[in-house]
């Protein structure tokens, strides 16, 4: 689909602060990075809830597949353009392939922690990631699935707002 298989300024950095910038999913980590975390949670539960009786294995495969699924998905022409419409994300040109392999890399660790922890350990990373990003960027998993699904004049306001 065109991805760029890494950042289109030419080098690799661990970690991309400018979450408006456009070094933004480009990198190998970035404020978006809770939200994939985050995926690996609620993937990890759901493929509890409807595979009981599969192996860890067979679950974490399907969790990967749910979220390599959904980078191509996002990295479609017209999702990219529906963001740049709808969202936050005005100059969003999709993930690069190295931003959207670590991705899925992120989901497997939050599917990993949600696997080992208490049920109880997982929700409450899962609202400090969200409370981080939203305090910091004003985006979030949450704000991000809303934005997209329907789009809400005031909060793409109040998400634009320099403060």
């Amino acid at each position: 689909m065109g991805r760029n298989p890494i950042c289109a300024c030419g080098y690799v950095k661990l970690w991309e602060g400018n979450a408006f910038g456009p070094g933004n999913s480009q990198h190998l980590s970035d404020w978006y990075t809770p939200s994939h975390i985050i995926h690996g949670f609620i993937f990890y539960f759901l493929a509890w809830a409807i595979f009981r009786r599969a192996s860890v294995a067979w679950k974490f495969t399907f969790a990967v597949f749910l979220e390599a699924a959904w980078e191509v998905a996002e990295n479609t022409p017209w999702v990219i353009e529906y963001y740049r419409n709808n969202t936050v994300a005005l100059g969003y040109v999709g993930d690069s392939i190295i931003n959207s392999v670590m991705d899925v890399i992120w989901m497997a660790l939050g599917f990993l922690v949600a696997w080992r922890a208490p049920i109880i350990v997982t929700v409450l990373l899962a609202l400090a990631m969200e409370a981080l990003a939203a305090y910091v960027i004003r985006d979030n998993l949450t704000l991000n699935i809303l934005m997209f699904a329907y789009p809400f004049e005031s909060i793409k306001a109040w998400q634009t707002a320099i403060s």
